[in-house]
């Protein structure tokens, strides 16, 4: 949720101090994901064991569960959007990903992606490149999951696709590398 925390951020809490001059955010869930409202569902669409029961028993033990639920389409579009308004004098750059292609049969992804795919389009596993729409669209990944974003791709899979002569397709770090690039030229 880093960029929703930042788009907080700028907006009701400032840093003292700090001219802020733009923001990028990636596959963030700007219009919440259908995958949040799915395990959230108690009404027996989602999964065999509604979440909202598991959150009170966690709550009971004295765990928080409030962030899942602020990832709900009703949460973002309702209340945190409307009530975080960009700063005009702040310059908001968005990047979305999408999966293609079958997943691996182990895959984290299967089921979210397929949920969010049914309801909002084409997605990393988790979010929806049209949720990820926010400020200067700059473009979507394509072939590029939530977890290839933050780089938690898997090793072990790449290094034996490596020996069978695969390159990997998409470089979190020279991604990254990139955008700083795009705001140092813009003079951000």
């Amino acid at each position: 949720m880093g960029g929703l925390d930042a788009r907080h951020m700028i907006r009701h809490c400032p840093p003292p101090g700090v001219k802020i001059h733009s923001l990028v955010t990636v596959a963030t869930p700007h219009r919440g994901s259908a995958f949040a409202d799915y395990v959230l569902d108690g009404d027996g669409q989602g999964p065999p064991v509604p979440l909202p029961r598991l959150y009170g028993v966690m709550g009971r033990l004295g765990l928080g569960t409030e962030a899942f639920a602020q990832l709900t389409r009703a949460h973002m579009v309702d209340e945190f959007n409307p009530s975080t308004p960009d700063d005009p004098a702040v310059r908001y750059f968005s990047y979305g990903a999408r999966v293609d292609g079958p997943l691996p049969l182990l895959s984290p992804f299967r089921l979210p992606r397929s949920i969010v795919g049914a309801a909002e389009g084409p997605n990393d596993g988790l979010v929806s490149v049209g949720s990820s729409r926010w400020g200067e669209y700059k473009g979507t990944l394509v072939g590029v999951s939530h977890l290839d974003l933050i780089n938690w791709s898997n090793r072990l899979r790449w290094t034996v696709r490596g020996w069978m002569g695969m390159k990997k397709r998409f470089n979190a770090v020279a991604f990254y590398l990139d955008i700083a690039d795009m705001l140092a030229k813009e003079g951000l």
